[in-house]
């Protein structure tokens, strides 16, 4: 959508609003679903989202997909630095939402739940803008031309990043995995 959903009449408001709830709703749910881990909290980012849409909060929109998928990564990142301690949703609450597992076994299954944890704890410590490329590049695989676009920088800011990114939750990880032993 490339005008202000401000300057239009308020059925056509609805109506722009109707449609971009329709074109982005799933992959805004998708992305703050992969970052919380919880559908519930995924439901509600996405909610808050497009109710910035209806109450005229948003500024005009030259790439309204790319603001509400931002949007949706954002919220999800400052959800996770704001929430208390408590364990995922079971990845099968969200079957209509995201891939089916590997068929791992229960053990493997386990590990990697853990790590998804760590991973979550350890991406709530890094800056927001650096959160988000990261979340960009491993969750959303998009490629670091697609993310320099998306995020408006270059892609060398890009590559640096999630250089820094990656050697930070290595660390991090490493901590976090020898304290739970």
């Amino acid at each position: 959508m490339s005008t202000a959903t401000g300057n239009l009449s308020e059925v056509d408001r609805s109506e722009a609003i109707s449609r971009l709830f329709a074109e982005h709703y799933r992959r805004v749910l998708h992305a703050a679903y992969r970052i919380t881990g919880e559908l519930a909290d995924a439901e509600d980012i996405a909610q808050s989202v497009f109710l910035r849409l209806g109450m005229g909060v948003v500024p005009e929109l030259s790439n309204a997909g790319s603001y509400l998928y931002r949007a949706a990564i954002n919220g999800a990142i400052d959800f996770v630095r704001n929430r208390k301690r408590r364990p995922s949703e079971p990845l099968d609450a969200a079957e209509t939402c995201v891939f089916t597992g590997s068929g791992a076994s229960p053990e493997a299954e386990s590990g990697d739940r853990e790590l998804v944890r760590h991973l979550r704890q350890a991406l709530a410590e890094i800056s927001p803008r650096a959160a988000e490329i990261f979340a960009l590049r491993y969750f959303e695989e998009m490629d670091n031309s697609e993310i320099a676009t998306v995020v408006g920088t270059s892609q060398a800011v890009v590559a640096v990043t999630l250089y820094q990114v990656r050697t930070k939750l290595r660390k991090r990880l490493a901590e976090l995995k020898r304290r739970t032993r």
